[in-house]
């Protein structure tokens, strides 16, 4: 993101002004954005305990592009205590299986139904290309609704048949039960913000266990509409909360002793706080943190598809992926003709807003994300690093 109606190509030598927009957002998207988005908690879209909004930025353009509830603690507190409820006395605890398979199977049509909405939705507050978050973020995250409907039917324990011969003529039959963990806080990062919502929403669910969904406050919307989703599939109230805001909001979430499962998916520093946080009752803690991917190329490669692998690995959601390849690897023989295939394949994506329609590499999330982006990229040219750019390949 840079200048408002501007966007950075990748040489970073040059800014071109962002052409017209040629997809119009669907009128359901104009609605949605239309009026600040509440907070869902108990069933019910309210708004924060202190009133307090924030605006969500498109980073095509550096505009707002609605204002979304500003959740803080009482409203983590609200969303537990309710999905508590929901646990303890709702209709959730007792629902048979099939009734949760059939309700996750819904969310998975709907999301189908809906994929041009959640596209633009993304490509508005994520900067991706619409046309690849409809195809590859909305249709998975649909699928990964429709595989854990069926495994809400297939949660299995064992029997085990124990031998205990110092017990004088004992016959033990011992099995395990699986059972739900309880209330689950799901923190997600804004770089696939539907899709890593859905890999933790899914599964939580399928299991029978109530769930506060906070999103990345760089990136809510999405999460917003899924909520609607979900009583539109027919969730009961509290099963599914969702408090939009900043890092006290999921500071309190982790914190909180009436949360049995924190789920988080972001930075290293972050999870470290996650386990701090959550030290207090114990709660079972999973951490999805960075990481920095070496892609690895040998000489004798099928040249023409690590290049394009190469290039994928790294340019893939403009580069903002936990496994991005953004370390490459290259044996020396081919180092020079291979590192200059790269930087010229790079060079032919197709930049723009991520409501083009022929967008390829969309902004980066924030102007926090490209100054520190453009940081790295600053300081490896100061270290020595040759930057390969077109006039370099004799274009």
């Amino acid at each position: 993101m840079c200048k408002p109606g501007h966007i950075r190509p990748a040489d970073l030598d040059q800014e071109v002004p962002l052409t017209a927009v040629a997809t119009e957002l669907l009128p359901k998207v104009r609605d949605f954005i239309a009026t600040d988005r509440p907070l869902l908690i108990g069933g019910d879209w309210v708004t924060a305990a202190s009133g307090a909004t924030f605006e969500t930025i498109d980073p095509a353009t550096a505009r707002p592009i609605t204002s979304v509830a500003h959740g803080g603690a009482e409203d983590i507190d609200r969303a537990v205590r309710a999905a508590r409820r929901a646990f303890d006395e709702g209709p959730w605890a007792t629902m048979k299986p099939n009734e949760r398979e059939r309700l996750l199977w819904r969310v998975g049509d709907l999301l189908t139904e809906r994929a041009a909405e959640f596209g633009q939705l993304e490509a508005l507050d994520n900067g991706k290309a619409a046309t690849i978050a409809t195809a590859v973020d909305v249709s998975w995250s649909a699928d990964i609704f429709r595989y854990n409907a069926g495994l809400a039917t297939k949660i299995t324990g064992s029997t085990v048949d124990v031998s205990m011969p110092f017990v004088p003529g004992g016959e033990f039959h011992a099995y395990t039960l699986r059972e739900p963990v309880g209330v689950c806080g799901l923190i997600v990062p804004w770089n696939f913000p539907l899709l890593m919502a859905s890999f933790k929403l899914a599964p939580a669910l399928a299991a029978g266990n109530t769930v506060i969904l906070k999103p990345a406050e760089q990136t809510p919307l999405t999460a917003m509409l899924l909520g609607e989703i979900f009583e539109e599939a027919g969730f009961p109230p509290g099963v599914v909360n969702i408090v939009t805001g900043f890092g006290d909001a999921g500071a309190a979430l982790a914190a909180h002793d009436d949360v049995d499962k924190i789920a988080f998916t972001g930075s290293t520093e972050v999870g470290k706080k996650i386990v701090e946080a959550a030290k207090g009752n114990l709660k079972k803690v999973s951490l999805e943190l960075g990481g920095k991917s070496p892609n690895i190329v040998f000489a004798d490669a099928d040249f023409e598809k690590a290049v394009a692998g190469s290039v994928a690995a790294w340019m893939f959601n403009h580069g903002q992926c936990c496994v991005a390849g953004t370390r490459l690897f290259v044996e020396r023989p081919i180092f020079d003709d291979f590192t200059a295939a790269v930087a010229e394949a790079a060079s032919q994506a197709k930049i723009g807003p991520g409501l083009h329609p022929e967008t390829e590499l969309g902004p980066l999330v924030s102007q926090e994300q490209f100054d520190r982006v453009s940081g790295y990229l600053s300081a490896g040219l100061a270290d020595g690093a040759r930057a390969l750019r077109r006039q370099a390949l004799g274009r």
